[in-house]
C-alpha cells in the first residue's frame, strides 16, 4: 500500500506542483488511512476499498476528536487519492463519490500592522554579526515577498536577481514564478552575501542563500526558531511566518495593488484565495486614512514584470 501512495504523490507533485510541506501532510494522513485499514478493517490492498471504509475511518477521525480543518485536510487528500485508484485502474469506481465533506469555518488570515511589522525588522537590525545580517535579511526578503518560509529557505544562490530587484521561486515539478524585491531587501541580501556569508564557511558547491553555523542550508525549523526570538523582543509573541505572508498580502493591497497582481506573487491558484485578505484592508488603514509603513514596499508593483509573469500554484 506504500508504494501506491508514493506513486501517487509524484503524480500530485509533477501535475499540481505541490509544496513539500503539503506533500508531507499528503502522505501522514494517506500512511494514517492505510494503517487505520489494515489495523480496523483487514484491507491490505487499495483494490478492496469501498465507500463503508471511508465512512468508518471519519467515524474514526470524530471519535478522536479531530479539529475540522484537519479532518477536511485529510479528507481532500483521501478523494483526490481515490481519483488516482480509479485512473490508474486499481479500482473500477470511486468509492469517495458519494462521501460528504466535513463543514470548516472560513479562513481567516491573522496579518499584523505595518508598524508592527518595522518592530519586527528593527529588532533585527540591532545585531551587525554574520548571523545578525542573515536575519535581517530573512526577515526583509520575507516581509516584503510574501514568500512561504519553505520558499525562502529554499532559495539558491541562483534564484537571486539583484541587479533587476527580484528572486525566482521554483516548484518540485519545475514551474516558478518571479517575485518583486524592495530596495531595502535587495541591500540587505547585497550586505549579508558579501560580508556576512562567507563567514559561514559554508561547504564547497553550497548552494543555499541562507546558512547555519555548520555552513549548510538553514532549515525551515530553525527559521521559526529566529524568528520567534525576534518577535518576543519586538513583543510580537503570536507572529509566524505566515502571519508575514499574510500580513504583506493585505498592506500590498492596501497600498493600490491589483488583486491579480497580488495572487501572482503569493502564487495562488485561484482569485479567491486572494480576495479573503481584502477584508482586512481597513485594519492597517489609520484614522486619517493614511498607510502606516513603509509604503516604498509596494508602490511599484503592477508594472513590474515579476508581477506578471510564471504560473500560479495554490496553497
Amino acid at each position: 500500500m506504500h508504494e501506491v501512495i508514493e506513486r501517487f504523490l509524484d503524480r500530485v507533485v509533477r501535475e499540481r506542483g505541490l509544496s513539500p510541506n503539503t506533500v508531507a501532510a499528503y502522505r501522514n494522513d494517506l500512511e494514517q488511512f492505510a494503517w487505520y485499514l489494515r489495523e480496523n478493517c483487514r484491507v491490505d490492498s487499495w483494490d478492496a476499498l469501498q465507500g463503508d471504509h471511508l465512512e468508518a475511518f471519519l467515524a474514526f477521525l470524530r471519535e478522536r476528536q479531530y479539529a475540522e480543518t484537519t479532518a477536511a485536510r485529510k479528507l481532500a487528500a483521501i478523494k483526490s487519492f481515490c481519483q488516482f485508484l480509479v485512473r490508474s485502474g486499481l479500482l473500477a469506481e470511486n468509492p469517495a463519490d458519494r462521501l460528504p465533506v466535513p463543514r470548516v469555518g472560513r479562513f481567516a488570515p491573522r496579518a499584523i500592522r505595518p508598524e508592527e511589522v518595522q518592530q519586527l525588522i528593527a529588532a533585527a537590525s540591532v545585531d551587525r554579526s554574520p548571523e545578525g545580517l542573515r536575519d535581517r535579511a530573512m526577515l526583509l526578503t520575507l516581509a516584503t515577498t510574501g514568500l512561504r518560509v519553505s520558499e525562502l529557505m529554499s532559495l539558491d544562490l541562483g534564484d537571486l536577481d539583484l541587479e533587476h530587484g527580484e528572486l525566482v521561486v521554483r516548484r518540485p515539478n519545475g514551474r516558478e514564478r518571479r517575485v518583486p524585491l524592495s530596495a531595502e531587501a535587495v541591500a540587505a541580501l547585497r550586505e549579508y552575501l558579501e560580508t556576512a556569508r562567507p563567514s559561514f564557511a559554508p561547504a564547497k558547491g553550497e548552494q543555499a542563500v541562507f546558512l547555519n553555523h555548520r555552513g549548510s542550508r538553514l532549515t525551515r525549523q530553525g527559521f521559526w526558531l529566529i524568528l520567534k526570538g525576534y518577535a518576543e523582543t519586538a513583543g510580537l509573541p503570536d507572529v509566524t511566518p505566515h502571519t508575514l505572508r499574510h500580513s504583506f498580502a493585505v498592506q500590498a493591497l492596501a497600498n493600490g495593488w491589483e488583486l491579480r497582481d497580488v495572487q501572482r506573487i503569493l502564487g495562488h491558484v485561484s482569485p479567491a484565495t486572494t480576495q479573503v485578505y481584502r477584508q482586512l484592508v481597513e485594519q492597517v488603514i489609520q484614522p486619517d486614512g493614511q498607510l502606516g509603513g513603509r509604503a516604498e514596499y509596494f508602490e511599484r508593483v503592477s508594472t513590474r514584470e515579476g508581477a506578471k509573469a510564471g504560473p500560479l500554484i495554490d496553497g
